[in-house]
Protein backbone atom coordinates (compact mmCIF):
# COMPACT_ATOMS: atom_id res chain seq x y z
CA UNK A 1 0.00 0.00 0.00
CA UNK A 2 1.24 3.53 -0.63
CA UNK A 3 2.20 5.42 2.49
CA UNK A 4 0.40 8.64 1.53
CA UNK A 5 -3.06 7.06 1.82
CA UNK A 6 -2.53 4.99 4.97
CA UNK A 7 -3.48 6.59 8.27
CA UNK A 8 -1.66 5.15 11.29
CA UNK A 9 -2.89 3.52 14.48
CA UNK A 10 -6.64 3.80 14.13
CA UNK A 11 -9.22 1.41 15.53
CA UNK A 12 -11.96 -0.04 13.34
CA UNK A 13 -14.76 -2.61 13.53
CA UNK A 14 -15.52 -4.16 10.14
CA UNK A 15 -18.67 -6.24 9.65
CA UNK A 16 -18.73 -9.08 12.19
CA UNK A 17 -15.04 -8.81 13.00
CA UNK A 18 -13.94 -7.79 16.47
CA UNK A 19 -12.41 -4.34 16.99
CA UNK A 20 -8.61 -4.27 16.83
CA UNK A 21 -5.83 -1.78 16.29
CA UNK A 22 -4.34 -1.51 12.85
CA UNK A 23 -3.12 1.04 10.32
CA UNK A 24 -5.59 -0.02 7.66
CA UNK A 25 -7.54 2.02 5.12
CA UNK A 26 -11.05 2.18 6.55
CA UNK A 27 -12.14 5.84 6.50
CA UNK A 28 -14.64 6.97 3.88
CA UNK A 29 -12.21 9.44 2.28
CA UNK A 30 -9.37 6.92 1.98
CA UNK A 31 -11.67 4.19 0.71
CA UNK A 32 -12.96 6.47 -2.03
CA UNK A 33 -9.37 7.06 -3.18
CA UNK A 34 -8.83 3.29 -3.29
CA UNK A 35 -12.09 2.81 -5.15
CA UNK A 36 -11.13 5.31 -7.82
CA UNK A 37 -7.64 3.83 -8.16
CA UNK A 38 -9.00 0.32 -8.67
CA UNK A 39 -11.52 1.47 -11.26
CA UNK A 40 -8.77 3.30 -13.16
CA UNK A 41 -6.51 0.23 -13.04
CA UNK A 42 -9.25 -1.97 -14.50
CA UNK A 43 -9.92 0.49 -17.32
CA UNK A 44 -6.20 0.69 -18.06
CA UNK A 45 -5.86 -3.11 -18.18
CA UNK A 46 -8.73 -3.35 -20.66
CA UNK A 47 -7.39 -0.53 -22.81
CA UNK A 48 -3.80 -1.82 -22.82
CA UNK A 49 -5.00 -5.24 -23.97
CA UNK A 50 -7.25 -3.65 -26.60
CA UNK A 51 -9.99 -5.81 -25.08
CA UNK A 52 -13.74 -5.37 -25.08
CA UNK A 53 -14.45 -6.16 -21.46
CA UNK A 54 -13.60 -8.32 -18.45
CA UNK A 55 -14.46 -11.72 -17.04
CA UNK A 56 -14.68 -12.57 -13.33
CA UNK A 57 -15.03 -16.01 -11.75
CA UNK A 58 -17.77 -15.33 -9.20
CA UNK A 59 -17.82 -17.62 -6.18
CA UNK A 60 -20.58 -15.77 -4.33
CA UNK A 61 -18.00 -14.64 -1.77
CA UNK A 62 -16.84 -11.20 -0.73
CA UNK A 63 -13.73 -10.80 -2.87
CA UNK A 64 -15.26 -11.85 -6.18
CA UNK A 65 -18.43 -9.85 -5.52
CA UNK A 66 -16.47 -6.68 -4.74
CA UNK A 67 -14.21 -7.23 -7.76
CA UNK A 68 -17.28 -7.56 -9.97
CA UNK A 69 -18.91 -4.46 -8.52
CA UNK A 70 -15.78 -2.39 -9.14
CA UNK A 71 -15.52 -3.79 -12.67
CA UNK A 72 -19.08 -2.68 -13.39
CA UNK A 73 -18.21 0.81 -12.16
CA UNK A 74 -15.05 0.81 -14.28
CA UNK A 75 -16.24 -0.47 -17.66
CA UNK A 76 -20.02 -0.76 -17.44
CA UNK A 77 -22.25 -3.75 -16.78
CA UNK A 78 -22.53 -4.55 -20.49
CA UNK A 79 -18.78 -5.26 -20.58
CA UNK A 80 -18.58 -7.60 -17.58
CA UNK A 81 -19.06 -11.37 -17.77
CA UNK A 82 -19.51 -13.33 -14.54
CA UNK A 83 -18.77 -17.05 -14.38
CA UNK A 84 -20.22 -19.47 -11.86
CA UNK A 85 -17.88 -22.47 -11.66
CA UNK A 86 -19.18 -24.94 -9.06
CA UNK A 87 -17.38 -28.21 -8.44
CA UNK A 88 -18.92 -29.58 -5.22
CA UNK A 89 -22.48 -30.21 -4.08
CA UNK A 90 -22.19 -27.47 -1.45
CA UNK A 91 -21.17 -24.92 -4.09
CA UNK A 92 -24.80 -24.64 -5.16
CA UNK A 93 -25.83 -22.02 -2.61
CA UNK A 94 -22.76 -19.91 -3.37
CA UNK A 95 -23.35 -20.02 -7.12
CA UNK A 96 -26.97 -19.09 -6.46
CA UNK A 97 -25.70 -16.03 -4.56
CA UNK A 98 -23.36 -15.21 -7.44
CA UNK A 99 -26.17 -15.44 -9.99
CA UNK A 100 -28.45 -13.25 -7.87
CA UNK A 101 -25.68 -10.67 -7.52
CA UNK A 102 -24.93 -10.79 -11.26
CA UNK A 103 -28.59 -10.28 -12.08
CA UNK A 104 -28.74 -7.33 -9.70
CA UNK A 105 -25.70 -5.76 -11.34
CA UNK A 106 -27.11 -6.32 -14.82
CA UNK A 107 -24.17 -8.35 -16.11
CA UNK A 108 -24.09 -11.49 -18.22
CA UNK A 109 -23.62 -14.65 -16.16
CA UNK A 110 -22.76 -18.17 -17.27
CA UNK A 111 -22.59 -21.26 -15.06
CA UNK A 112 -20.45 -24.31 -15.83
CA UNK A 113 -20.33 -27.42 -13.64
CA UNK A 114 -16.69 -28.45 -13.27
CA UNK A 115 -17.29 -31.67 -11.34
CA UNK A 116 -17.27 -33.91 -14.46
CA UNK A 117 -13.98 -32.33 -15.57
CA UNK A 118 -12.38 -32.88 -12.15
CA UNK A 119 -13.58 -36.48 -11.99
CA UNK A 120 -12.25 -37.13 -15.47
CA UNK A 121 -8.91 -35.62 -14.51
CA UNK A 122 -8.74 -37.63 -11.29
CA UNK A 123 -9.50 -40.86 -13.15
CA UNK A 124 -7.21 -40.33 -16.14
CA UNK A 125 -4.28 -38.52 -14.53
CA UNK A 126 -4.71 -38.32 -10.79
CA UNK A 127 -5.18 -42.06 -10.20
CA UNK A 128 -1.75 -43.06 -11.52
CA UNK A 129 -0.02 -40.25 -9.65
CA UNK A 130 -1.83 -40.78 -6.34
CA UNK A 131 0.39 -42.02 -3.47
CA UNK A 132 -0.30 -45.61 -2.52
CA UNK A 133 -3.12 -45.83 0.06
CA UNK A 134 -5.85 -48.23 1.06
CA UNK A 135 -8.40 -46.14 -0.81
CA UNK A 136 -9.01 -46.92 -4.45
CA UNK A 137 -10.01 -43.35 -5.29
CA UNK A 138 -7.97 -40.16 -4.79
CA UNK A 139 -8.77 -38.24 -1.62
CA UNK A 140 -10.92 -35.28 -2.60
CA UNK A 141 -9.59 -33.28 0.35
CA UNK A 142 -5.98 -33.33 -0.81
CA UNK A 143 -4.51 -30.05 -1.90
CA UNK A 144 -3.43 -31.39 -5.26
CA UNK A 145 -7.02 -31.92 -6.38
CA UNK A 146 -7.94 -28.60 -4.80
CA UNK A 147 -5.29 -26.94 -6.91
CA UNK A 148 -6.55 -28.82 -9.97
CA UNK A 149 -10.02 -27.41 -9.31
CA UNK A 150 -8.61 -23.87 -9.13
CA UNK A 151 -6.73 -24.40 -12.38
CA UNK A 152 -9.85 -25.69 -14.11
CA UNK A 153 -11.56 -22.46 -13.07
CA UNK A 154 -8.64 -20.46 -14.49
CA UNK A 155 -8.77 -22.48 -17.73
CA UNK A 156 -12.47 -21.73 -18.10
CA UNK A 157 -12.04 -18.04 -17.34
CA UNK A 158 -9.24 -17.66 -19.90
CA UNK A 159 -11.13 -19.60 -22.53
CA UNK A 160 -14.05 -17.20 -22.10
CA UNK A 161 -11.68 -14.24 -22.14
CA UNK A 162 -9.91 -15.40 -25.31
CA UNK A 163 -13.15 -16.16 -27.12
CA UNK A 164 -14.77 -12.85 -26.22
CA UNK A 165 -11.79 -10.48 -26.21
CA UNK A 166 -11.80 -9.87 -22.47
CA UNK A 167 -9.21 -9.64 -19.69
CA UNK A 168 -9.39 -11.88 -16.63
CA UNK A 169 -9.82 -10.14 -13.30
CA UNK A 170 -8.34 -12.03 -10.36
CA UNK A 171 -10.07 -11.80 -7.00
CA UNK A 172 -7.19 -12.35 -4.54
CA UNK A 173 -6.57 -9.74 -1.84
CA UNK A 174 -3.24 -8.75 -0.28
CA UNK A 175 -3.68 -10.97 2.77
CA UNK A 176 -4.09 -14.04 0.57
CA UNK A 177 -1.24 -13.07 -1.70
CA UNK A 178 1.19 -12.48 1.18
CA UNK A 179 0.32 -15.88 2.62
CA UNK A 180 0.52 -17.61 -0.74
CA UNK A 181 -3.07 -18.63 -0.09
CA UNK A 182 -3.93 -19.08 -3.73
CA UNK A 183 -3.16 -21.62 -6.42
CA UNK A 184 -0.24 -20.85 -8.67
CA UNK A 185 -1.64 -20.60 -12.21
CA UNK A 186 -5.08 -21.16 -10.73
CA UNK A 187 -6.84 -18.31 -8.95
CA UNK A 188 -3.40 -16.69 -9.01
CA UNK A 189 -3.61 -16.66 -12.80
CA UNK A 190 -5.13 -13.38 -13.96
CA UNK A 191 -4.37 -10.29 -16.01
CA UNK A 192 -4.85 -8.00 -13.02
CA UNK A 193 -5.75 -8.40 -9.35
CA UNK A 194 -7.87 -5.32 -8.57
CA UNK A 195 -7.91 -6.08 -4.82
CA UNK A 196 -4.29 -7.22 -4.70
CA UNK A 197 -3.11 -4.21 -2.67
CA UNK A 198 -5.93 -4.42 -0.11
CA UNK A 199 -5.79 -6.45 3.07
CA UNK A 200 -8.94 -8.45 3.83
CA UNK A 201 -9.74 -5.88 6.51
CA UNK A 202 -9.76 -3.18 3.84
CA UNK A 203 -11.75 -5.33 1.44
CA UNK A 204 -14.50 -5.63 4.06
CA UNK A 205 -14.43 -1.90 4.69
CA UNK A 206 -14.63 -1.06 0.97
CA UNK A 207 -17.45 -3.55 0.44
CA UNK A 208 -19.38 -2.00 3.29
CA UNK A 209 -18.90 1.49 1.88
CA UNK A 210 -19.98 0.44 -1.61
CA UNK A 211 -23.08 -1.15 -0.13
CA UNK A 212 -22.65 -4.84 -0.86
CA UNK A 213 -25.21 -7.11 0.84
CA UNK A 214 -24.50 -7.87 4.48
CA UNK A 215 -24.76 -11.63 3.88
CA UNK A 216 -21.87 -11.35 1.41
CA UNK A 217 -19.70 -9.19 3.66
CA UNK A 218 -20.11 -11.56 6.61
CA UNK A 219 -19.88 -14.84 4.68
CA UNK A 220 -17.21 -17.26 5.91
CA UNK A 221 -14.22 -16.99 3.55
CA UNK A 222 -13.33 -20.16 1.64
CA UNK A 223 -11.17 -21.11 -1.32
CA UNK A 224 -13.69 -23.79 -2.32
CA UNK A 225 -11.05 -26.53 -2.47
CA UNK A 226 -13.47 -29.01 -0.91
CA UNK A 227 -16.93 -28.96 0.59
CA UNK A 228 -16.13 -27.95 4.20
CA UNK A 229 -12.94 -25.99 3.61
CA UNK A 230 -12.58 -22.50 5.15
CA UNK A 231 -9.75 -19.98 5.15
CA UNK A 232 -9.60 -19.88 8.95
CA UNK A 233 -9.27 -23.65 9.26
CA UNK A 234 -6.48 -23.73 6.70
CA UNK A 235 -4.57 -20.70 7.96
CA UNK A 236 -5.04 -21.28 11.68
CA UNK A 237 -6.61 -17.88 12.40
CA UNK A 238 -9.15 -15.40 11.06
CA UNK A 239 -8.13 -12.39 9.02
CA UNK A 240 -8.86 -9.95 11.84
CA UNK A 241 -5.98 -11.67 13.66
CA UNK A 242 -3.76 -12.30 10.65
CA UNK A 243 -3.87 -8.83 9.06
CA UNK A 244 -2.30 -6.84 11.94
CA UNK A 245 0.50 -9.41 12.19
CA UNK A 246 1.19 -9.35 8.46
CA UNK A 247 1.19 -5.57 8.41
CA UNK A 248 3.79 -5.36 11.17
CA UNK A 249 6.01 -8.04 9.65
CA UNK A 250 5.74 -7.12 5.96
CA UNK A 251 5.01 -3.40 5.78
CA UNK A 252 6.92 -2.33 8.90
CA UNK A 253 9.64 -4.99 8.84
CA UNK A 254 9.32 -5.89 12.50
CA UNK A 255 10.82 -9.15 13.83
CA UNK A 256 8.30 -11.75 14.98
CA UNK A 257 9.02 -11.26 18.68
CA UNK A 258 8.13 -7.59 18.39
CA UNK A 259 5.30 -8.02 15.91
CA UNK A 260 3.20 -10.23 18.20
CA UNK A 261 3.25 -7.80 21.13
CA UNK A 262 -0.29 -6.65 21.92
CA UNK A 263 -1.93 -8.88 19.30
CA UNK A 264 -4.46 -11.62 20.05
CA UNK A 265 -2.34 -14.42 18.63
CA UNK A 266 -0.06 -17.03 20.19
CA UNK A 267 3.55 -17.14 19.12
CA UNK A 268 3.29 -20.60 17.53
CA UNK A 269 0.44 -19.57 15.24
CA UNK A 270 2.22 -16.31 14.43
CA UNK A 271 5.37 -18.23 13.52
CA UNK A 272 3.38 -20.51 11.20
CA UNK A 273 1.79 -17.52 9.47
CA UNK A 274 5.09 -15.70 8.96
CA UNK A 275 6.64 -18.94 7.70
CA UNK A 276 3.88 -19.12 5.09
CA UNK A 277 4.81 -15.64 3.96
CA UNK A 278 8.49 -16.54 3.57
CA UNK A 279 7.96 -19.95 1.99
CA UNK A 280 5.49 -18.76 -0.66
CA UNK A 281 7.63 -16.01 -2.15
CA UNK A 282 7.85 -18.04 -5.36
CA UNK A 283 4.11 -17.55 -5.87
CA UNK A 284 4.49 -13.77 -5.96
CA UNK A 285 7.34 -13.56 -8.44
CA UNK A 286 7.88 -14.26 -12.13
CA UNK A 287 9.51 -17.69 -12.67
CA UNK A 288 13.29 -17.17 -12.73
CA UNK A 289 15.72 -17.87 -15.55
CA UNK A 290 19.29 -19.11 -14.95
CA UNK A 291 20.73 -15.62 -15.45
CA UNK A 292 23.25 -16.40 -18.18
CA UNK A 293 26.13 -13.95 -18.00
CA UNK A 294 25.77 -10.97 -20.31
CA UNK A 295 22.09 -11.61 -21.08
CA UNK A 296 20.20 -9.46 -18.65
CA UNK A 297 17.02 -8.85 -20.61
CA UNK A 298 14.66 -7.81 -17.84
Amino acid sequence: MTGDVVANDRRSAIGEEQTYAGPFITSAVELEVVRQSIRAAIRTAVADANAEGVVVAMSGGLDSTLTTALAVEAVGSENVLGLGLPCHMTDGVHVSDARTIADGMGIDFEEFQLRPLLECFAETVGRDLEPSTDDERPNERNHELGNATARLRMLTAYYAANRQSRVVLGTANRSERLLGYFTKYGDGGADIHPLGDCYKTEVRALAKQIGLPRRIITKEPTAGFWATQTDASELGARYNVIDPLLYRVVEEGRPLEEAVVGLRIDRETAAEITSRYAETEHKRTVPPTPGIAGRDRT
